[in-house]
């Protein structure tokens, strides 16, 4: 979080410079330099998606239309839907969260997937657009994988584990010793990099745990920490569904192109149609408009999102989710499966049923992505405005650290000598591989680097010194 010369240091203010401090120093420029881009990029494709979503919706759901008294039935709607996009297949219907906006009806066609846009009172069909092809999903796109796939995931898990090093080191040079708080917490008002310096470190430590919340809810996304260390340990258990039969694939299975499905439910296996099980749900024949009139009758009122079945074991499903924006509170989260065949209810999972580890993530989810009202919007565009600001009062601070004649070189910090208690830094380390496996991956890779060849060739030390 800040970036210091050898002339002026906060530790100079606090103490003196030690080899614990220069080490801290040294890991703090080398995590910036792989992180810095990275984090821009994060900060301004979060500030689209936030700002995008909030004003124009994802999906076309925030379309305005004139309310009437009563609106048409779902299945005519749906009609209407599937006549607009011939040889079509009806997927998804996503009701209208006020009555002044459309309803929306997923169709795919040969494997593409189209949103319908649809007046719920007249079933005129007013926009038909590819699903996923909007400006919001271009920045998640770029904000997810940098859109080059699992490469893109593991680069920006490795920023994302380098800003915790980042963050520990910017907190262990900045943190008040014979200053005092104010001097850390309260910038001074000087002039040229004295006063970068200041923001950097007072700004830093003041919302240091906020960016620690960020970082490691934007990790349980990642392919490695979150996908293999985190979310196989926290799904909700299947077995809690009373014998009804389970079918081959996950929840997962819901999500396309987008997670759309709760966190603590992707690797639970779906329930399966075809039997006698469950509670009672649906009396008589089950069509879209019984399940949409079930949906209505436990619960489901406002904006929510049916899923039709797949295939002949399929369920419908009825689902609300805070990560979708189907609601502000990420605590009424619910999912809901019917069997097609008899109407009974075959699941019924809320965000009590979660583990404490899904019910955190229900949360951080929401609070990540700013979909808890125009607050969390607010807030999380001051985050991302702070992001940038660290990025770039580091380049400066680097940028003006740097002494004359030093064109072309990275100017680093000095490598620290016989460092007093090493294994204590060995053991930080150590922690850090063990917590966050590409951080780990990353830092012995840069100190084999370190150590082997840029402090031996006299080339590369040039360089980097």
């Amino acid at each position: 979080m800040t970036s210091i010369d050898t002339t002026q240091t906060p530790a100079q203010a606090r103490g003196g410079v030690t080899p614990f401090y220069l080490a801290a120093w040294r890991w703090h420029f080398y995590a910036g330099l792989f992180v810095i881009p990275f984090f821009c990029i994060l900060a301004v494709t979060g500030m689209m998606m936030l700002w995008i979503s909030w004003v124009d919706g994802r999906d076309g759901e925030r379309t305005a239309v004139i309310a009437q008294e009563v609106a048409l039935a779902v299945s005519q709607q749906a009609e209407a839907a599937v006549a607009a996009v011939p040889g079509g297949t009806l997927k998804q219907y996503v009701a209208p969260r006020r009555d002044d906006l459309a309803a929306i009806f997923r169709v795919d066609l040969e494997g593409d997937a189209k949103m319908v846009v649809v007046d719920p009172y007249t079933a005129e069909v007013l926009e038909i657009f590819p699903r996923r092809s909007g400006w919001y999903d271009f920045a998640d796109s770029i904000h997810s994988d940098l859109m080059i796939g699992v490469t893109g995931d593991r680069m920006l898990e490795i920023a994302a584990s380098l800003g915790m090093v980042l963050i520990a080191t910017g907190l262990y040079m900045w943190w008040p010793r014979e200053a005092g708080w104010r001097a850390a917490l309260v910038p001074a008002l000087g002039r040229g990099r004295a006063l970068w310096r200041s923001l950097h470190g007072g700004l830093g430590l003041w919302i240091s745990l906020v960016l620690v919340f960020f970082l490691v809810s934007g990790l349980a996304w990642a392919g490695v920490w979150g996908g293999m260390m985190v979310q196989a340990w926290s799904q909700f258990p299947a077995g809690k569904w009373d014998n009804v039969p389970l079918s081959d694939v996950t929840h997962a299975s819901l999500n396309h192109a987008r997670n759309e499905v709760p966190w603590a439910l992707e690797l639970t296996p779906m329930p399966a149609s075809g039997s006698n099980a469950g509670a009672s749900g649906i009396d008589g024949p089950v069509t879209i408009d019984t399940v949409d009139a079930l949906a209505r009758r436990i619960g489901f009122d406002a904006r929510y999102q049916l899923n039709l079945p797949k295939g002949d074991t399929g369920v419908w499903t009825l689902g609300r989710d805070s990560m979708n924006t189907d609601d502000e509170d990420p605590t009424s989260d619910r999912t809901v499966h019917i069997d097609q065949y008899t109407g009974n209810i075959l699941a019924d999972v809320g965000y009590g049923d979660y583990s404490l580890a899904g019910k955190a993530m229900a949360v951080g989810i929401a609070l990540h992505m700013g979909t808890l009202g125009l607050w969390s919007v607010l807030a999380n565009t001051a985050v991302c405005l702070a992001v940038l600001f660290f990025c770039i009062s580091a380049v400066v601070m680097w940028w003006k650290r740097r002494p004359a004649g030093m064109a072309g070189r990275l100017a680093a910090p000095p490598l620290p000598r016989n460092m007093p208690m090493w294994q204590g830094a060995v053991l930080a380390g150590l922690v850090v591989s063990v917590a966050f496996p590409m951080a780990g991956l990353t830092l012995i890779t840069v100190l084999a680097l370190d150590a082997l060849l840029l402090q031996r060739l006299p080339v590369l030390r040039r360089l980097v010194n």
